[in-house]
């Protein structure tokens, strides 16, 4: 059986090379216009698998990803880290100096900001994918127009690369997390990757003097590391939810101590998933 896994965007997105990865070349990738979408997929069962990607080394946090993780039933069961090394792409025949406009989903656009500000007469324009980008660069056949994203976009669309590495650090990195429906069986084998184990927590609070320190002290007192803090609206005007990730396995003893613990200080604290860290080499290079 082939494993099948949504992500956000197009064939020849980043998001796409993710999924071959963690889960080989054997997999089917199953392209989605939006986080939301990969999440409906998981959930209808049309897919074994969805990947989100929720943090980049350079533009940080990507807050609709977590935003999807924290309001829909999914069980967290993996991450991976991939390299990213964005190109101008044009069509054939187009010159670099010859660019005015250039489309790239927002978050890929902010990690080449030192290129973009070198070239003032090129206008930024945000699309939904860097993949969907160079589709439509190609399809447009406008040698002015070009799109960031990167070499397996321009293989896919026909498309030449104007200038390579344009991130503004050639060790530019994302993390993807690998998500299932919570309450589903996916029919499918998850590939065992990393070591030590992680957990994803979602947490609210009331809105109180110490009320996020009352969750948190029970880790710090155990010590058990915390690796990520994320703070997103609600929706009730001025409260918040935490996304939290530890270094530990949910279920170990010290940490169903200190969750058990944390609760008495929260609204709401679910886990979202304990998942082996990624230990997989990340190639850092041009």
């Amino acid at each position: 059986m082939t494993t099948r896994v949504a992500f956000q965007g197009e064939l020849g997105a980043f998001s796409d090379g993710a999924v071959r990865v963690f889960f080989g070349r054997a997999a089917e990738p199953v392209a989605c216009r939006e986080f939301a979408d990969v999440a409906a997929s998981v959930l209808a069962g049309e897919v074994h698998f969805g990947l989100l990607p929720v943090e980049n080394t350079l533009a940080g946090s990507v807050v609709a990803a977590y935003d999807v993780l924290a309001t829909r039933p999914l069980v967290i069961v993996g991450e991976v880290v991939t390299p990213i090394h964005h190109c101008m792409l044009g069509i054939p025949g187009a010159s670099l100096d010859g660019i005015t406009r250039v489309r790239s989903h927002p978050v890929a656009l902010a990690q080449c900001t030192r290129w973009l500000a070198s070239r003032p007469g090129v206008q930024a324009v945000a699309a939904y994918d860097t993949a969907g980008s160079a589709r439509d660069v190609a399809a447009a056949a406008d040698p002015t127009l070009a799109a960031i994203a990167g070499r397996g976009a321009a293989d896919r669309y026909g498309l030449a690369v104007l200038a390579a590495d344009v991130e503004d650090r050639p060790d530019n990195q994302t993390r993807f997390l690998v998500v299932a429906a919570r309450d589903g069986h996916t029919g499918a084998a998850l590939p065992r990757h990393g070591g030590a184990m992680k957990s994803a927590l979602v947490a609210e609070t009331q809105n109180a003097p110490g009320a996020l320190v009352g969750i948190l002290a029970p880790f710090a007192a155990r010590g058990i590391n915390l690796s990520k803090l994320e703070s997103r609206p609600t929706g009730e005007p001025w409260r918040y939810r935490f996304l939290i990730e530890i270094d530990a396995d949910a279920a170990s003893g010290d940490t169903a101590a200190a969750l058990a613990e944390a609760r008495r200080h929260a609204s709401r604290l679910d886990v979202l998933g304990s998942f082996p860290r990624w230990t997989g080499a990340v190639e850092t290079g041009g």
